[in-house]
């Protein structure tokens, strides 16, 4: 089915509140499309966009709404089931039950894929693209529509939530948490692009995009409310109005704290600041040389 006849189709059932009877034939077409990564919830677009508010910018990225509109119909028409895991290669871990929409079971995966998920209680979706070559340490969660590239790590307690993306050799340390989103569908999923950095205790939200390269430390918290403050450029990098908050490509970002401004006195008496993450520098060779990627573990 081409691309066009594909998106024609989610948007006639998706309007049709899931009741046609051709709907879980469909559903079950479209979702083996998005967990071998054939379709995207979004993907790389360096054309620029217009906001509603007239203004013009380049993320890099466009949203698939109709990608969105897919995994919420295989929601809508899901009945709740009992189910396994079903990983041959674990029977034990298999044995355990669980309960949910029978469209949307957990992901089957054989040594072909050539994913090292170490036991301990991880699980990825099924509809979540997984590409070889990826380690995932226990525990870890990874929610339908989210594709992760080639060579990254999602270490222990991580969780990619739906339609995030990942790219190639990024490192998503300890208790890192990417955040997905499925509604509005025309919002924006957390992008991390190549080769990016994902300090532990990270939290990155509401859309927010990570450019190239860039290196996000422990314990810092992104998300589209919080401006971002560029010492080394001088600038401010905010969520605009139909413009997500875009992290610049090389950034070393860190916790950081800002004054309340305006006529708090209270605050002011009492030296209250407001958390905002920081970009101190950009990439160098003593950055790179700090998170170099060992290449063995994977």
């Amino acid at each position: 089915m081409s691309r066009d006849l594909l998106i024609a189709e989610i948007e006639k059932l998706y309007s049709a509140d899931g009741k046609n009877p051709e709907s879980e034939s469909f559903v079950e077409r479209f979702l083996e499309l998005l967990d071998i990564g054939e379709i995207r919830a979004a993907e790389p677009d360096p054309s620029p966009h217009e906001t509603i508010t007239g203004q013009v910018y380049t993320s890099g990225w466009k949203v698939n709404e109709w990608v969105k509109k897919g995994i919420l119909l295989a929601f809508r028409i899901g009945k709740l089931t009992k189910m396994g895991n079903g990983w041959e290669a674990a029977p034990d871990f298999a044995s355990q039950q669980f309960y949910d929409k029978h469209t949307l079971p957990i992901k089957n995966i054989s040594i072909e894929n050539q994913i090292r998920v170490v036991p301990g209680g991880t699980a990825i979706r099924r509809g979540a693209f997984i590409s070889p070559g990826i380690v995932i340490m226990p525990p870890s969660y990874v929610n339908v529509g989210a594709f992760v590239d080639e060579g990254t790590m999602l270490d222990s307690h991580s969780l990619v939530g739906s339609c995030a993306q990942v790219g190639k050799k990024v490192h998503v340390s300890a208790a890192t948490q990417i955040v997905g989103v499925l509604e509005p569908v025309g919002a924006m999923p957390v992008i991390i692009e190549d080769e990016v950095m994902l300090g532990g205790n990270c939290g990155i939200y509401e859309g927010a995009i990570i450019k190239r390269r860039a290196v996000i430390g422990a314990g810092t918290i992104i998300t589209g409310s919080t401006p971002v403050y560029d010492l080394v450029k001088k600038k401010i990098y905010r969520k605009e109005k139909g413009q997500p908050l875009i992290v610049p490509e090389g950034a070393v970002v860190v916790p950081g704290s800002r004054n309340i401004s305006g006529n708090s006195e209270f605050a002011a008496s009492h030296g209250v600041s407001l958390y905002t993450p920081v970009i101190v520098k950009y990439r160098d060779e003593r950055t790179d040389a700090a998170t170099v990627l060992e290449e063995g573990l994977r």
